[in-house]
Order: structure tokens, then C-alpha cells, then sequence
């Protein structure tokens, strides 16, 4: 049954917000695999890395060429460059879909066939509906439209930005997946009627690799809660409005911080520990 747009806040966030306990460990954590970035768009893989192990998972393992790989040590020297266990997947972000190597394509095929949370972002929405796995796809305007024609369903980019909310609706409902569509009124929606709609506190958000470091935080929660998504997919819904919540509190709060003005995707990056911070001491 389809309910009513509710407009996510800091309460809602709060709930998918989880601190470490003394019996934790960077596996209980949560290990979030990362297959993102490319030689075009290196800083993809770099700010989707950083904003993940800002928002507090246990461990990042990101997959790519040697050169991203040096990258993101480069910025990030814990993360964890080998393949091995992880618990949830963030693939897509900076990877042209028409330019996938064989490693590439390798490497993505791995990563579905384990069946664990999937975040899929930018040149990896056309791998929805490849794998059984719970999934969440984060598209802006154009990405959706595009996406739809694709799958036979002709829609327009003015056609998705001028009834957001429908057509996000109808894009979980025909593709079966949670979908989270980008604008400054995100709107966060599942094929079972789940809706949540999220208010940028800043339009500062709206600058090149923002859309990276939501990524990364949603990742980063999909693998924190793995758990509860292995027995409850509708989980993810929650989690996806949670991620679009902190990274517009974190845009806020890096642009106050800076007097009000504009904020870089690494500025709002660095401000997702103090929004966690606060969220665990409500």
C-alpha cells in the first residue's frame, strides 16, 4: 500500500545511525566494497572512499586499476586495496558504462554475484535488475530518464524534474528497486510503497562530487546495518534517506563554517563525522 511523501529528518536519521560497542570489530563494523572511479574520473573513487570511512564503516575495500588504487591510499591509507570479505557494494560512481574494460566487467560480475546490499550510482544503473540482492540506485533527473528509455519506458529530463515524485515512483515500482532520486528535494521511494522525501538545507550542495560522497555514506550505511538488510530489504529505503539527510547536513554545516559560502564535495566529506556525532547524541 502506497503511503504519503513524509519528509525525513534528523529524528528518522537517528534511528540508522549506529555507534561502535566494546564487542565490536571492524568486521561487525561493516566492510563496504567500492568499484568506482576511472582514468576520466579519478575523484570519484577518491571522495566515495573518503565519505564512506567518514560516516563510519569498519573497512573499505576498494577495487580498481593500479592508478585509482594509489589514489585513494593516497588520500586514504587504510583502505584496503585486495579483494576479500565485504558486506555491502558501492559500484558506479566516475565509470563511463560504454567504456568497461574485460577486468572491469570481471570485476563488476564478481561483485553482483554475492548477493549482499548494492548501492549502484552513475555508469553502473544499467546493471539493475543483473542480480537479486537488495539494491538502491541514485540517479539524478537526467541518469532516470535516460535509465527509463532504456527499459522501454519513454520519459524526458523536463518530463522527471517537473513531477519528481511520480516518476521516482514509477521507476521503483518497474524496476523493482529502491530509487533515490537527486535534486534539491530528494525523493527516496521503494516498489512497496515506502516514501520519504529529504530537503537540501543548502543549495552549496550542488557542486561536482557531491553526488560521490552521498555514495560512499550510503554504502557505508548499507554495510553497518548489513545485518538487519539480510532479513529486511526494506531497510534500505530508510538507510538511502538517512544518507541524503547527513550529506546535506554535512553541506550545511561545512558552508557555515566557511561563512556561509560555497563548499567543495571534500568540504561536505569532512563534515559527515560531526553530523554522525551528532546524530548518536540525540
Amino acid at each position: 500500500m502506497t503511503t504519503a511523501w513524509q519528509e525525513w529528518t534528523a529524528g528518522g536519521a537517528a534511528e540508522w545511525i549506529a555507534a561502535p560497542t566494546a564487542g565490536d570489530d571492524k568486521y561487525t563494523r561493516g566492510v563496504l566494497g567500492v568499484l568506482t572511479g576511472s582514468s576520466e574520473y579519478p575523484g570519484a573513487a577518491v571522495l566515495g572512499v573518503e565519505a564512506a570511512h567518514r560516516a563510519g564503516v569498519g573497512m573499505v575495500r576498494y577495487i580498481g586499476p593500479r592508478a585509482l588504487r594509489q589514489a585513494v591510499l593516497a588520500r586514504r591509507p587504510e583502505t584496503v586495496t585486495v579483494a576479500g570479505r565485504v558486506q555491502a557494494w558501492l559500484i558506479g560512481s566516475g565509470i563511463d558504462p560504454g567504456r568497461r574494460s574485460f577486468v572491469l566487467i570481471g570485476d563488476l560480475e564478481h561483485a553482483l554475484a554475492e548477493r549482499v546490499p548494492v548501492v549502484l550510482d552513475a555508469g553502473a544503473l544499467d546493471l539493475v535488475g543483473t542480480h537479486t540482492a537488495p539494491t538502491v540506485i541514485t540517479p539524478h533527473a537526467r541518469e532516470l530518464a535516460k535509465l527509463l528509455t532504456i527499459r522501454e519506458i519513454p520519459a524526458t529530463v523536463d518530463e522527471v524534474r517537473g513531477d519528481p515524485s511520480g516518476w521516482a515512483e514509477r521507476a521503483a515500482r518497474e524496476l523493482g528497486v529502491v530509487v533515490l532520486l537527486k535534486g534539491a528535494v530528494t525523493h527516496v521511494c521503494d516498489p512497496d510503497g515506502n516514501r520519504r522525501t529529504v530537503t537540501a538545507p543548502t543549495h552549496w550542495l550542488a557542486t561536482a562530487g557531491s553526488g560521490d560522497v552521498l555514495g560512499g555514506i550510503l554504502g557505508s550505511l548499507a554495510a553497518t546495518h548489513h545485518a538487519e538488510l539480510a532479513t529486511d530489504a526494506e531497510v534500505l529505503t530508510a538507510l538511502a534517506a538517512t544518507a541524503a539527510w547527513v550529506q546535506g547536513e554535512a553541506a550545511r554545516r561545512a558552508s557555515a563554517a566557511a561563512g556561509g559560502g560555497p563548499v567543495t564535495a571534500l568540504d561536505i566529506a569532512a563534515a559527515v563525522p560531526t553530523v554522525v556525532g551528532a546524530l548518536i547524541e540525540r
